[in-house]
């Protein structure tokens, strides 16, 4: 049994703490209402109500916010890894900016820092499949695994501290380009007097299928998609033009497709 400290139990969180319990960790939650301190009881965890007391005997620290500034907030401003034991680990499970990861190793050498943004939803979750792309060192990354394992299939290491955001914002860049893709060719297909439900299903039998289009194709079309994930793959989309700046770079041809989609 691995103690447990966890922030952030929302859409994606939540089913991260059931799985853990379930898999006989001792889990501790941040929850700074009396109605998330319900919900986590009823999952099996034992809620705290300030962010340093999931840190109080925890050999991992997982957060699960949603931006990079509230990672920022909590492990830095809060003082949740300034409050970690020596040797415990830190998992960053939300996409943001390599630099943070890196920044918050660099202050706090006494313990381990892992970046492991998830591709997938709370169903993925639930059945323990999401993907997890995780960067940092070998040895933290084994310490970790058997945790992120309750959850997380596959996990997969991608290199050092900072990889795993990496691999997570160019991923995300490339879906955001495909949900551009499939708009300008519902476009064309109107042009040419096909119905967009119809295209759309009808292209997964093709060359043109794809993964993105399967997820399109369910919603009906490529509007109703965007409604449901926009505001997920925009704020991802934000971070990874925002690197690229700070490395006196663009996405090139990416950035005019991911427009197309989603401005």
């Amino acid at each position: 049994m691995t103690a447990v400290g966890f922030i952030g139990a929302g859409r994606m969180g939540a089913p991260m703490v059931r799985r853990l319990v379930e898999h006989g960790h001792q889990v501790r939650v941040l929850g700074r209402t009396d109605e998330r301190c319900a919900a986590m009881r009823d999952l099996g965890a034992h809620p705290v109500p300030h962010a340093t007391d999931v840190a109080e005997g925890a050999d991992v620290v997982i957060v699960c916010v949603f931006t990079d500034e509230q990672v920022q907030q909590v492990c830095l401003a809060d003082g949740v890894a300034a409050a970690m034991r020596p040797g415990a680990t830190l998992v960053l499970h939300t996409t943001g900016s390599p630099a943070t990861a890196r920044e918050i190793a660099a202050k706090f050498t006494d313990i381990d820092v892992i970046d492991a943004p998830v591709s997938g939803g709370p169903h993925n979750i639930a059945a323990g499949s999401v993907t997890l792309f995780v960067g940092g060192t070998d040895d933290a990354v084994d310490t970790v695994r058997p945790v992120l394992a309750s959850y997380g299939e596959p996990i997969l290491h991608v290199g050092a501290l900072g990889a795993g955001q990496a691999v997570k914002l160019v991923n995300n860049s490339l879906f955001a380009a495909q949900i551009g893709l499939l708009r300008t060719a519902v476009d064309l297909g109107a042009r040419l007097g096909v119905d967009e439900a119809k295209l759309l299903t009808s292209v997964l039998h093709g060359s043109g299928a794809s993964r993105v289009g399967e997820f399109v194709a369910a919603r009906g079309s490529v509007g109703a998609f965007v409604a449901d994930v926009g505001e997920f793959i925009g704020k991802d989309v934000e971070v990874v033009r925002r690197t690229a700046a700070e490395l006196g770079s663009t996405l090139g041809l990416l950035d005019q497709v991911i427009d197309a989609g989603i401005g």
